[in-house]
């Protein structure tokens, strides 16, 4: 049969009758066959399989042998015995060399028939001590990468023990002489599918026998720290870092960095190799450990190493940026090598003549991702040309290439205009800066001229906007290609140059919720909130959690109202119409003779759990029925900035008016604010995040609490602080007992108290809401976070400003760090706080802040700030200017910027002139003026006067002002 089969594929008949032929003798493979028979087959099926002249030939060589094997199975394997594949792996076949690709394949596709039989298990030993001396041969990158399918199909023929490492260094080495083919794209695309198959091979013996793994990289070291000229290692060896477990950077590199048998030659010619590795495609990690040992490398001091590196390689890894497939790779490393950089400006000026055509290429090709990637490249760029100014020849073309690289707004917004206001305050030579354009550019459309408004629904609104702004940009970001607008020309130079003492900023961004998604807005200022009813028949639970910029606080009901059932407060708006139920606060001032509440107290009542019964009561939908229900509200993520809005504006339903509520409220310098942890996701904004149970079902049971049936409502026990001493103290450690008691038991080990320190306090004085003025407080703003205000306006997607507090002209001169002591004890100075009112500015001190109201009663907190306190009490950004020194020089603003200010200051001083010129004719001096009570803009008793609230010493009035 195998003669005729044989004469049948080689003849001239036509293919239809060949393959019908075929497949008769392929269906005779069922019927009893000699082994002589089987053993002619199996050889001329062979013969086929590795010399078919064609592909019919090679196909009918594979269906024969597959067929006959599969029904005489122990016939094929005496045919494929030890002898015989010893003869095909070390001598070929026929006119096919040993080296042969396909000669693996036809041992691979010979295996697979023998799947299950003992056989394989006595072919192992042989193909173990085979393919590792075919290892050492160093083939081609096809070959091995035939090999590698093999032994991942038919791990029990790879080398074990001692041989493995020896075949994993081996395969190191046959790495290394790896040669790219010059071709087509599609060879190019092979060669590297076929160096990630072998490399695979490798992970997986790293994997199953840990041993291998130190020599295995011990010799790709060896490899590329080979100083001999006539041998150049293929950067192929790119494809192993990926395998490489990250946890073995620091003791891997620590061991090369600090081994004398190491010579520098060596060292140099490793680093730059591994440099090399960047132009390797889809092998990941590669700059992470390039950036370790440069790290290294300046640990131990090797700098010339580190100077003769950067020098030779830094174009070549400049050059990577144009390839989109190991751009950022390449960019982590040329940041490090920029920034390192810093005794001269020899390695950054190497690249600046090719970065005009790099920024115009990414300009032009139109991906988002290119868009996203010059964002990053000119914020390098823009740091190495400020770090080394004084060459405009040089950096001329770049900022004329750049400068629309960071669009910000079409149009003039909030931003654009909160930084001309930056700006004029620290280069304007007026004593105060009226934002009237940033009023218009912000004002609510609802909010009527000439009649006052409410500052919590402004701060709102504003924050909406902003953080609506920002959404925006980012959608024109992924559409348009460029920006035209002039106005996003003078935010992009603007904000990067114009602010002095502009140190990074010491705020760490939250590592989590601060990704890509988030706002300006929600990052500083957004925090979340899980409200929880628990069915009291059923006791199933339904949960909701819901973002918050601020938290309004109702006042707690007097004692004797102790009946009244409480309603939670909203979370949306401070102001009297803010959305949705809130606690209904008393319409009229507590006694005299009673203490103060604390703003604690207001805190805990906010988030006292409470019951829903009568005609509050709560649909169940597993009861079908109106129900009985407690309700309970946690922050499960605190934001960075806490607003609290006081509701001092109440409804007299009786007499149809708006009323104000007088209460005096202490303000603590510190604060607890209660924090439970999420126990479905670790991760959240600015802090750890809870569930009101332990599980997330939303019908789970709640945990047990204090029993309804008793009638008293934590927050109906509420009363006022009595002890202030004792309160502050607790406040410091954590939160009051009734703070640490409130709300479900059982789960105190889920909560944790985020600590705040008091930033600025917004005041009403004033009789209702239709009339009075607003002022402020503003704790002094260090140095440190002044820089942060300058950085985030300079980088909108970094920013974290406290402009809460204001910013005065004078503040150029001040320190730009302050010891973290003085920041925590921020009140026992008399220059600690600053009274903002309108165009006045005075020097007080946190007494004046907490005793205004007793002072004046009609003058009362509104809205309060406070900044987390770890974010304070971290000075890492700030001990390079502890001395209050300044770092650098005033780097220049964008031209139009400039000349506005220089026209600005001209027209002042002509102001000034006119204005000394009408004093000098002017016989008497000029009056006070007097507005009544009940006016748009009434200032407070305790601004009025040399002895008004300015505190520490009477009203002296800083030379430089702010609005």
């Amino acid at each position: 049969m195998d003669k005729i089969l044989e004469a049948l594929v080689s003849s001239s008949h036509p293919l239809p009758i060949k393959r019908a032929i075929v497949k008769k003798v392929v269906e005779a493979a069922e019927k009893e066959v000699t082994q002589e028979q089987c053993q002619a087959l199996y050889q001329l099926s062979t013969r086929l399989i590795l010399q078919g002249e064609d592909a019919f030939q090679r196909q009918v060589g594979q269906q024969v042998q597959e067929a006959y094997a599969r029904f005489h199975r122990d016939e094929f394997a005496r045919f494929l015995s030890k002898e015989f594949v010893l003869g095909l792996l070390q001598q070929g076949y026929g006119t096919l060399d040993r080296r042969d690709p396909a000669i693996l394949d036809f041992l691979h596709g010979s295996l697979r028939l023998l799947l299950s039989c003992p056989a394989v298990l006595e072919l192992a030993p042989l193909l173990q001590t085979e393919v590792l001396r075919m290892v050492c041969e160093r083939p081609e990158a096809t070959l091995c990468a035939k090999l590698a399918t093999l032994l991942n199909d038919f791990s029990q023929c790879m080398p074990r023990d001692k041989t493995a490492v020896l075949f994993c260094q081996q395969l190191v080495r046959t790495f290394a002489h790896f040669q790219c083919p010059a071709g087509q794209e599609a060879e190019l695309r092979l060669y590297v599918t076929q160096v990630n198959s072998v490399a695979t091979l490798l992970q997986g013996i790293w994997k199953a026998e840990p041993a291998t793994l130190l020599p295995s990289l011990q010799e790709v070291f060896a490899i590329i720290s080979s100083t001999d000229p006539s041998f150049d290692p293929s950067i192929a060896l790119a494809s192993l870092v990926q395998h490489i477990p990250l946890q073995m950077i620091t003791v891997l590199i620590k061991s090369l960095t600090t081994d004398q048998n190491v010579k520098d030659a060596s060292m140099t010619q490793a680093l730059s190799r591994m440099i090399d590795w960047l132009s390797w495609p889809l092998a990941n990690h590669v700059d992470t450990w390039v950036i370790a040992l440069l790290k290294g490398l300046a640990a131990v001091q090797k700098f010339t190493i580190l100077i003769d590196v950067t020098l030779l390689k830094i174009e070549l890894v400049f050059n990577r940026l144009w390839y989109p497939i190991v751009r950022q790779g390449a960019l982590a490393v040329l940041s490090h090598m920029l920034l390192s950089f810093q005794h001269s400006p020899e390695a950054f000026h190497l690249v600046v003549p090719h970065v005009v055509s790099l920024v115009q290429s990414l300009q032009n090709d139109g991906l988002p991702t290119s868009k996203a990637f010059v964002l990053q490249f000119t914020e390098l760029i823009h740091c190495m040309m400020y770090q080394y100014s004084g060459f405009p020849d040089l950096y001329d073309s770049i900022l004329e290439a750049i400068k629309v690289r960071y669009p910000i707004y079409s149009n003039p917004s909030e931003l654009f205009i909160i930084l001309i206001v930056l700006i004029s305050l620290f280069f304007h030579q007026r004593a105060a800066y009226a934002p009237r354009n940033f009023l218009e550019a912000s004002r609510p459309p609802w909010f009527t001229v000439g009649s006052q408004q409410d500052c919590s629904e402004y701060l709102r609104f504003l924050l909406d906007r902003l953080h609506e702004e920002e959404k925006t940009l980012r959608a024109l970001q992924t559409t348009k290609p460029k920006t035209d607008s002039s106005d996003a020309d003078i935010i992009d130079e603007g904000a990067a140059h114009s602010v002095p003492n502009s140190l990074p900023s010491s705020h760490p961004e939250p590592e989590d919720a601060k990704g890509e998604g988030q706002t300006l807005v929600e990052r500083m200022f957004g925090g979340r909130l899980s409200t929880g009813i628990r069915c009291l028949q059923c006791h199933s639970l339904s949960e909701k959690e819901e973002p918050f910029t601020d938290l309004s606080l109702a006042f707690c009901p007097p004692a004797l109202q102790s009946t009244v059932g409480p309603c939670q407060g909203s979370v949306n708006g401070g102001s009297e119409n803010s959305e949705g139920p809130v606690k209904e606060p008393q319409s009229v001032g507590r006694p005299t003779s009673e203490p103060a509440l604390s703003l604690t107290d207001l805190v805990e009542y906010f988030l006292a759990p409470e019951i829903l019964e009568e005609e509050n009561c709560y649909f169940c939908e597993r009861c079908g029925s109106l129900q009985r229900a407690e309700r309970a509200m946690r922050v499960v993520a605190a934001p960075e900035y806490l607003i609290l809005t006081l509701l001092r504006f109440s409804y007299d339903a009786t007499c149809h008016v708006r009323r104000k509520i007088l209460d005096n409220v202490r303000i603590p310098r510190r604060m607890c604010l209660p924090v439970h942890q999420h126990h479905a996701s670790a991760s959240n904004t600015g802090a750890a995040t809870v569930a009101l149970s332990s599980s997330s079902s939303s019908s789970s049971p709640l945990a047990p609490m204090d029993s309804p049936e008793s009638g008293e409502n934590l927050a109906k026990k509420l009363k006022p602080s009595r002890r202030e001493e004792e309160e502050e103290e607790e406040q410091e450690k954590g939160l009051t007992d009734s703070g640490r008691e409130g709300g479900l038991r059982g789960e105190r080990s889920d909560m944790h108290s985020v600590p705040y320190v008091l930033s600025s306090v917004v005041m009403h004085s004033g009789m209702s809401s239709e009339s009075g003025h607003y002022y402020s407080y503003g704790r002094n703003v260090s140095g440190t976070d002044r820089c942060a205000v300058a950085s985030t306006l300079a980088n909108p997607c970094c920013r974290t400003s406290e402009t809460d507090a204001g910013l005065s002209n004078s503040s150029q001169s001040e320190s730009c760090a302050a010891p973290r002591e003085v920041l925590e004890s921020a009140g026992q100075n008399s220059r600690d706080w600053f009274l903002f009112n309108d165009s006045r500015v005075t020097f007080t001190n946190f007494q004046s802040v907490q005793n205004i109201t007793s002072r004046f009663p009609k003058d009362t907190a509104y809205v309060l700030i406070y900044r987390k306190q770890d974010v304070i009490g971290q000075s890492g950004g700030a001990q390079g200017s502890m001395n209050g020194s300044r770092l650098n020089a005033e780097p220049p603003l964008h031209k139009d910027l400039m000349d506005a200010i220089t026209k600005d200051n001209k027209l002042f001083l002509q102001e000034q002139e006119l204005n000394a010129r009408t004093r000098a004719l002017q016989a008497a001096s000029a009056s006070c003026s007097f507005r009544p009570n009940g006016s748009d803009d009434n200032e407070p008793p305790g601004s009025c006067g040399p002895s008004g609230g300015g505190g520490g010493g009477g009203f002296n009035t800083v030379s430089r002002l702010v609005f």
